[in-house]
């Protein structure tokens, strides 16, 4: 193969909330993998993809502001080879991300889509819900209240109408899940696939971790779990990917969480190989169409 020239596009500091150096060491850290495979890659940051041009035919990036994920589709459109998908990152946001799991048959938890401008009390009580987890439906989460904990309906409808007053239109209400968090890393088509226990080994963004607590180390299918996590990024076409999941008292597995192209912090030098790998593998699987 001719020399593969990638355009790298950095994540936004705003859209690393409490991960700023983590999100730069795995980009960095697959670029040099990237490298060391004979491909130039040029860095930019997320403002001068935004506001420049960037001629590269193939765009690695890890953008997460609104504007970049349109330019990155509208590219795509055009021919450029774009990892991850700029369609994929925005299918990562909140509403989207659940209509697609749940249409497509992956275990997520019960879900309610609503207004922010609206009164939910009664969808709450008539669905049953008392401990659930608001979380903002129109984008990725950038700040620890769009993403709240709350325990009852009356205190869910508080955080729906803060949800208004802060501009934010959609809201996704999920159930909460009894059962050992579990944090999840995977990269498509390769061998490699990450879990562990976040509130055991002390990783956390936000907190939230503490919900469900210590692990109780109850039993569970590991490649079940692979399955419905590889299952998972390609029907929301992200081939980079991480997330969280419930397992159950019982053993069964949901995800309530998945995301784009995150930190790898736990795994970072096992993964970046990996990710360069299936860099590669899209690259050449595009060029022989």
């Amino acid at each position: 193969m001719a020399e593969i020239t990638i355009a790298g596009i950095m994540r936004a500091g705003a859209y690393s909330p409490n991960h700023i150096g983590n999100d730069a060491a795995i980009f960095n850290a697959v670029a040099d993998n990237l490298r060391k495979r004979g491909c130039i890659v040029n860095i930019y940051s997320e403002e001068q993809f935004l506001n420049g041009n960037v001629e590269e035919q193939i765009i690695v990036n890890m953008c997460r502001e609104i504007k970049s994920i349109h330019k990155l589709q509208k590219l795509e459109d055009e021919g450029r080879i774009i990892i991850n998908s700029g369609y994929g990152i925005e299918n990562c946001t909140r509403e989207r991300m659940t209509r697609i799991l749940v249409g497509s048959g992956i275990a997520y938890p019960e879900s309610l889509i609503v207004n922010t401008n609206e009164c939910v009390l009664e969808a709450l009580r008539s669905s049953g819900f008392e401990q659930c987890w608001i979380k903002r439906g129109d984008f990725h989460a950038m700040h620890k209240e769009d993403v709240s904990y709350v325990r009852h309906a009356e205190e869910a409808q508080e955080v729906v109408q803060e949800y208004f007053l802060r501009g934010i239109k959609r809201a996704v209400i999920n159930r909460h899940l009894v059962g050992d968090l579990v944090k999840f890393y995977g990269v498509q088509d390769t061998p490699f696939f990450f879990w562990f226990y976040p509130f055991d080994a002390g990783h956390s963004k936000y907190g939230h971790e503490a919900i469900n607590g210590k692990s109780q180390g109850i039993e569970f299918s590991k490649d079940r779990l692979r399955e419905i996590c590889q299952h998972a990024s390609e029907v929301l076409d992200v081939k980079i990917y991480g997330g969280d999941c419930i397992i159950s008292p019982q053993g069964d597995i949901s995800i309530i969480d998945f995301n784009d192209w995150p930190s790898f912090a736990p795994c970072r030098k096992e993964a970046a190989p990996h990710i360069a790998k299936c860099i590669l593998s899209a690259v050449k699987a595009k060029t022989r169409q």
